[in-house]
């Protein structure tokens, strides 16, 4: 194995995870907040594919220029965000806040009911049928030579997700949302006595993750350019697991769980093949949560009776 296909491999790997951690920070905040795995974040991811793919085929953005596309794709970004973040309000509204005082098994089969909602949408929206979304960023090389490549498709993967987890990261530490967020994440009843308007946030993190979700339906459109109705429970499967591998809750956790699934992935295709990419990574999955329950980065809490 030579070294430039390891390096490609790593490439591979690193823009894969970062999409996986784009994800992933929508699981982790919503955890964070009322400690609810929202299992039907991948498939609010796949419904703002469609949502995407609808766009592009109304709005003729095959046909425009090099600048009229890239503010397009700034558009689809900013209008599927929008669409996923008020998308997950609106359920964490109807089907999650009449459940916040019930036992934790009734909202997590709720999640699987929204899950299962979403998908059926999405088969009524798009069809059975895998998509092929339309070619708007090409996939050609910027690297000088054949022997690495570093595509545009690539480039869109850091333009996207690192200024979104870069504000991420600047809002939840240093504005008033944020200090918020994480007082109600340590304990909702000191931070209603403090007169933190504990709704007010929930509503605000699932928009957060909702929004983060639909720039993510957008990157995966563009560089994988299929997408179908069923592509919600597999992405989701390995941004929840990123999450549970960087220690669930933790936004800093997620991105590099998403960055290691992203690399493992990769690496074992290379090395063990395609196949067993999965077994390989839930494998290391199992390692690290035996030795490190808490996950990478998640800090060990202990319950209060």
């Amino acid at each position: 194995m030579s070294t430039e296909i390891l390096l490609q491999q790593c490439l591979i790997g690193l823009a894969n995870g970062a999409l996986i951690a784009l994800v992933a920070l929508g699981y982790t905040m919503v955890y964070g907040i009322v400690r609810l795995i929202n299992f039907a974040h991948g498939d609010l991811v796949m419904l703002g594919a469609c949502l995407a793919l609808s766009l592009v085929e109304f709005s003729g953005l095959t046909a425009a220029g090099p600048v009229t596309t890239w503010i397009g794709i700034a558009g689809l970004v900013l209008a599927c965000g929008l669409f996923c973040g008020s998308l997950n309000v609106l359920v964490d509204r109807v089907v999650y806040r009449p459940l916040r005082g019930a036992p934790k098994l009734a909202p997590l089969v709720s999640a699987i009911g929204v899950s299962f909602i979403f998908m059926n949408v999405g088969l009524f929206w798009i069809g059975p049928a895998d998509r092929s979304f339309p070619p708007l960023v090409p996939a050609t090389n910027l690297l000088a030579g054949d022997r690495l490549q570093f595509t545009a498709r690539d480039l869109l993967v850091v333009a996207i997700v690192v200024p979104l987890m870069v504000a991420l990261t600047v809002l939840v530490r240093a504005t008033p949302l944020g200090r918020a967020m994480r007082a109600v994440a340590q304990d909702p009843v000191a931070a209603t006595l403090m007169g933190v308007d504990v709704e007010r946030v929930i509503a605000a993190t699932f928009f957060l993750g909702g929004f983060l979700g639909g720039a993510a339906s957008v990157v995966h459109g563009l560089t994988i350019t299929t997408i179908g109705f069923q592509m919600g429970f597999l992405n989701g499967l390995y941004a929840f697991t990123a999450a549970v591998l960087g220690g669930i809750g933790s936004v800093p956790g997620a991105v590099v769980g998403g960055l290691v699934i992203g690399l493992v992935r990769a690496l074992s295709s290379l090395l063990v093949g395609e196949r067993w990419t999965g077994a390989v990574v839930f494998g290391i999955l199992i390692v690290i949560l035996v030795f490190r329950p808490e996950g990478l980065l998640g800090r060990r809490t202990v319950d209060k009776v």
